[in-house]
């Protein structure tokens, strides 16, 4: 295990930068100090930038428009989201199912744009759920009867909890908890640390896993699910980790990433050293 820069590690020039975003390049609407900048520094060297989040509420042109108020340049076709990744998963391996879905806007819209229909009063096929915090007890109470009569489930991530200014909220696993203890049915994870919205990443942006880093600030989700398709990992000290504790959540995860820098700025410098 390297601890970068007091030992950068031989790794290979990316072809690609796979970025989470919470914790990594911003706290919620708080920018992360430099991360502006290493973005810039990253489209002037040529470096190709994806931003994947497990977040399935927001569109990605909300996630982009996101990144530019706090001066982070990203386009929407860059931003790839756990909702994006569930839905193209449906519409591949259940083509034309009716669905029962929970969720905000940002699975709303990607369900829609994957031509998936919802079920209505009628029976659905397949539950997609993600985050919602409109959630009713009807919603669940339909959604768990929709798996009691044999529909499959996908779930966008399985985050217990979504961090906010002052404390946190229920996540998507949370509501998920809730499904499986009433239903005694297990979800396909879509988001990470689960390798299908990784590999849907690498898909979109084109490039081998071998060449590509995944940088984030938390083991169990952005390091095990860069681990877990074969790409370069960086932990940054600028979320959930800190310099004193990183190692300890590293081992607890069964993670251990192939660097840690303290941020943008370390991270830049060696970036634009290789």
């Amino acid at each position: 295990m390297y601890r970068w820069p007091l030992s950068p590690p031989a790794m290979n020039k990316p072809q690609a930068l796979l970025f989470d975003l919470d914790g990594t390049l911003y706290r919620g609407d708080e920018r992360i100090p430099g991360a502006d900048e290493m973005i810039a520094t990253m489209y002037r060297q040529d470096m190709p930038c994806w931003f994947v989040t497990n977040n399935s509420t927001r569109t990605p042109s909300q996630v982009a428009e996101h990144l530019h108020t706090l001066g982070i340049p990203a386009t929407t076709h860059q931003v790839i989201t756990s909702a994006e990744a569930a839905a193209y998963y449906a519409g591949e391996r259940f083509p034309g199912a009716a669905v029962c879905v929970i969720g905000e806007h940002g699975l709303q819209e990607a369900i829609r744009e994957a031509g998936l229909v919802p079920a209505g009063d009628g029976r659905a096929e397949l539950v997609i759920q993600g985050l919602d915090r409109q959630l009713t007890y009807a919603q669940l109470t339909e959604a768990v009867a929709h798996l009691l009569a044999g529909a499959d489930y996908l779930l966008t991530n399985p985050d217990r909890q979504l961090p906010v200014a002052g404390g946190v909220l229920p996540g998507a696993g949370s509501i998920a908890a809730a499904l499986q203890a009433a239903a005694g049915v297990e979800p396909t994870v879509i988001g990470k640390p689960s390798p299908i919205l990784m590999n849907y990443a690498l898909a979109r942006a084109g490039v081998d896993a071998a060449n590509a880093w995944v940088i984030g600030d938390n083991p169990r989700t952005d390091i095990a699910a860069g681990l877990e398709v074969g790409c370069k990992t960086v932990l940054v000290l600028t979320g959930l980790c800190t310099e004193r504790d990183w190692r300890r959540r590293c081992e607890e995860a069964g993670a251990m990433p192939d660097a840690v820098c303290d941020g943008p700025a370390e991270l830049t410098a060696w970036l634009t050293s290789l």
